[in-house]
């Protein structure tokens, strides 16, 4: 059985490109059950993670690593040997740990600092953005800081949203607010994307793609255009690109498979995959009641 959704019927589309930023694997905001689900609905010639995939800075403190989190990379491996899909992993902040590897190429797979897409006849520059935030490239102890608080926000934010819909409300997100706050005083939006479009210009290219502010975003800054995939802790948005070049700004809740329920063709694993999944479970807690760390 395919992990993925069936092209035959059109529940699944096929992209040249898929570009996801932010994911923050190892947190408890991370939403890894649906960037997973997503994968199996959206397939790609070219996927680039760009950047935070992994949170490097968490898990050296209070993150944990889930088996919904291993999925993750299982898709991104059934993606390259089904599909034949190539990985551009860009570093980002959080996954500072990748800095000692730069670069790495190993079959369809890059591990990379930074990377222009060509396609269509145009040149896209592709990096994650903390270059140019002042706090996490100048003052990495406060970036870090500001990481265990945006942490707590996340968790004030579960009962924040039961409040919103105990009153008929839409949800709100409190962190997101707070965060674009701290940013902006530190570091001034409009400031960081002109900076992001000339360093694209320096390289020759139309277009910048990052990540990096969580902010998902599709406009022009001058003569350059400026994308930003979000994130998948909150927002949950990707950037696709079509073979005629189109590129879209998608949100996972406005999605279909994000409103199908469950069912057994598409979404449980393979019986094989379930059992590793299982003693991957029992595994990680006996070392819980070890008293071990990974």
């Amino acid at each position: 059985m395919s992990w993925f959704a069936s092209l035959e019927d059109g529940s699944r589309r096929h992209f040249k490109t898929i570009i996801i930023s932010d994911v923050h694997l190892g947190t408890a905001g991370a939403k890894a059950k649906e960037i997973v689900r997503f994968l199996r609905y959206n397939t790609c010639d070219t996927l680039i993670l760009n950047g935070d995939i992994i949170d490097g800075w968490e898990l050296k403190n209070y993150g944990s690593w889930k088996v919904p989190h291993t999925r993750f990379f299982k898709m991104v491996v059934k993606m390259m040997e089904e599909c034949n899909t190539k990985v551009i992993y860009l570093h980002g902040n959080h996954d500072d740990f990748l800095d000692n590897i730069l670069p790495v190429h190993i079959g369809n797979l890059s591990i990379l600092m930074d990377y222009i897409h060509e396609s269509n006849g145009k040149r896209f520059y592709v990096v994650h953005g903390d270059i140019f935030d002042s706090v996490t490239s100048n003052l990495k102890w406060i970036a870090k800081l500001g990481s265990i608080g945006y942490t707590f926000l996340l968790w004030l934010n579960k009962g924040f949203y039961a409040i919103r819909r105990l009153f008929g409300k839409q949800p709100y997100s409190f962190s997101q607010y707070i965060k674009s706050k701290v940013k902006s005083a530190v570091s001034p939006t409009s400031s960081y994307e002109k900076q992001l479009s000339s360093l694209a210009k320096f390289k020759n290219c139309e277009t910048i793609i990052c990540g990096h502010t969580h902010k998902p975003a599709m406009k022009m800054i001058g003569d350059i255009q400026y994308m930003n995939s979000g994130d998948w802790v909150e927002s949950m948005t990707a950037l696709t690109e079509d073979f005629e070049g189109n590129w879209n700004l998608v949100y996972y809740q406005d999605l279909p498979e994000a409103k199908r329920s469950l069912s057994t063709t598409h979404e449980n694993m393979m019986d094989e995959e379930a059992e590793i999944d299982k003693m991957e479970s029992f595994y990680l807690a006996g070392i819980a009641r070890a008293g071990l760390k990974i």
